[in-house]
C-alpha cells in the first residue's frame, strides 16, 4: 500500500491509516516486525533520532561491517559522518552557483529540442530525464565521450520491465564505471566534483569511497529529479494558475517547494533498524524491528493545513519532508531546487499554453516503485484550437 497510488495521489487507505494509526505494525517479513510511520510529527521524530535506529544494511545482507557499501543512505556515524563531510562542501549554495549557467543552458537546449520535435512530444523523454542526467554529468565532471555509455547504464538501472532482473547488474556496472572515472581523474583531475574532491583531499579519500559517493549522487539525483519534472508538470497542467506562477521568478520557489511536498516522488525512506526496545507514540517497538517512514503519507498530513491534498503555493505550510529530515536529509536538495526552478521557469516561458496531448486516464505510472513516476507524458506545445485556426 505505501508504494501504490491512484495517479499522482497516494491511495486513500494510506491517509486513513495515517489519521488513525500513524505508527502501524504492518507484518512480519522473515521473522522481523515491520512498522509503517506515516504521520508528519511521528516521521520527523523518527528521522531526527540518531541514537535509536541504524540504517546500516550490511548485517541484514550477511556482510561484515568492514565491507564498503558506498554512498550515504545505508551507513551510520562515524562512517556516515566521514563520507558526508567529504561531499557536503561541494553542495553548498556557493559551490553550486557555478552550475547555474550550465543548468540554464541545458534547459534551453532541451526546450529547443522539444520545439523542433513538436507539436506533440513526450516530456519524459525529451525534457524530464535528459536535464538531470546532463546536469549530473557536468557536476561529476564526466567527459562527453563517456556520457552515452553512462546514459545507457542509467536507463538499465531503473528499467524494471523484465521484472528487474537487469537492475543489479546495471548498478554494479555503473559503480564500476564511476570507479574507473575516479581512477582516471586521480591522475588528471577534471573540473567537476570528482576532480575537485581529489584536488582538495588527495589520498585522504580512496577511489572506492569517492566512486561510491559519485554513484550515490547519480542514484539520488537522476530519477528523482526526472520524476519531479514530469509529475510536477502534470500537476501544474491540472491547475493553470499554478502553471503560470511556476513561470514567475518571484513565485517559482514557493511552487517548487509545494510540488516537492505534494508529489513526494521518493515515497519511503531507507529502512531504520531499531537498536533497542523502546516506546514510540504508545507502541512497543522491539530491538531488531524495522521502521519505514512513508514520506508520501506524512507530506499529506493535516499538519499542512485543511487541504493538504491540493497544490497551493500560497499556503503557509510547515517544512515538508520531501528531501527527508535529520542527518540523512538529501545532500543534493539545493541542486534539485536549482534544476526544478530553472526547468519550470523555462518551460512556462517557452510554452505558456502547454497541454496534455492524451486524456489523463491513458497515462501509465510506475506502480510499486520507491521513486514514483509516470512512464510517458505526451504534451502538445500549443493548443490544438490555435493550430487549427492558423
Amino acid at each position: 500500500m505505501p508504494l501504490r497510488r491512484n495517479g499522482i495521489d497516494p491511495l486513500p487507505e494510506l491517509g486513513r491509516l495515517r489519521d488513525q494509526d500513524p505508527v502501524h505494525k504492518m507484518r512480519r517479513v522473515f521473522g522481523i516486525n515491520v512498522w509503517l510511520v506515516s504521520g508528519y510529527h511521528e516521521a520527523k521524530a523518527v528521522l531526527a533520532d540518531t541514537k535509536s535506529y541504524s540504517t546500516d544494511i550490511r548485517p541484514m545482507l550477511g556482510m561484515d561491517s568492514d565491507v564498503t557499501i558506498g554512498g550515504l543512505g545505508f551507513t551510520d556515524p562515524p562512517e556516515h559522518s566521514r563520507l558526508r563531510k567529504i561531499l557536503t562542501p561541494e553542495f553548498t549554495i556557493r559551490r553550486l552557483a557555478r552550475l547555474q549557467p550550465v543548468i540554464d543552458r541545458i534547459v534551453a537546449e532541451r526546450l529547443d529540442a522539444m520545439e523542433a520535435a513538436g507539436p506533440v512530444v513526450d516530456l519524459v523523454e525529451e525534457f524530464a530525464f535528459p536535464i538531470p542526467f546532463l546536469i549530473i554529468c557536468e557536476l561529476l565532471g564526466l567527459p562527453v565521450e563517456d556520457r552515452e555509455h553512462f546514459r545507457k547504464l542509467g536507463h538499465a538501472r531503473f528499467d524494471i520491465t523484465e521484472g528487474g532482473v537487469g537492475v543489479f547488474g546495471a548498478m554494479s556496472e555503473s559503480r564500476a564505471f564511476l570507479q574507473e572515472a575516479v581512477s582516471r581523474q586521480r591522475i588528471n583531475p577534471g573540473d567537476g566534483l570528482i576532480g575537485q574532491i581529489i584536488r582538495e583531499l588527495g589520498d585522504d579519500v580512496s577511489d572506492e569511497d569517492l566512486g561510491g559517493l559519485a554513484d550515490g549522487v547519480f542514484t539520488g539525483g537522476y530519477e528523482t529529479s526526472a520524476s519531479m519534472l514530469s509529475l510536477g508538470t502534470l500537476a501544474l497542467l491540472r491547475d493553470p494558475e499554478s502553471y503560470a506562477r511556476a513561470g514567475q521568478r518571484e513565485h517559482v520557489d514557493a511552487v517548487v517547494a509545494e510540488l516537492v511536498r505534494y508529489l513526494s516522488v521518493v515515497q519511503i525512506t531507507f529502512p531504520r533498524f531499531v537498536k533497542h526496545d523502546m516506546e514510540l507514540y504508545g507502541k512497543q517497538i522491539k530491538k531488531g524491528d524495522v521502521l519505514v517512514v512513508s514520506l508520501s503519507g506524512a507530506n499529506r498530513d493535516k499538519a499542512f493545513g485543511d487541504e493538504p491534498e491540493t497544490v497551493d503555493s500560497h499556503a503557509d505550510r510547515p517544512s515538508h519532508l520531501g528531501f527527508g529530515h535529520g542527518f540523512h536529509r538529501c545532500v543534493g536538495a539545493e541542486l534539485a531546487r536549482m534544476e526544478l526552478r530553472s526547468a519550470f521557469l523555462g518551460l512556462v516561458e517557452r510554452f505558456p499554453h502547454l497541454e496534455l496531448a492524451i486524456p489523463p486516464e491513458q497515462l501509465t505510472f510506475r506502480d510499486l516503485s520507491i521513486v514514483y513516476g509516470v512512464d510517458s507524458l505526451p504534451v502538445r506545445l500549443e493548443p490544438q484550437s490555435s493550430r487549427d485556426v492558423a
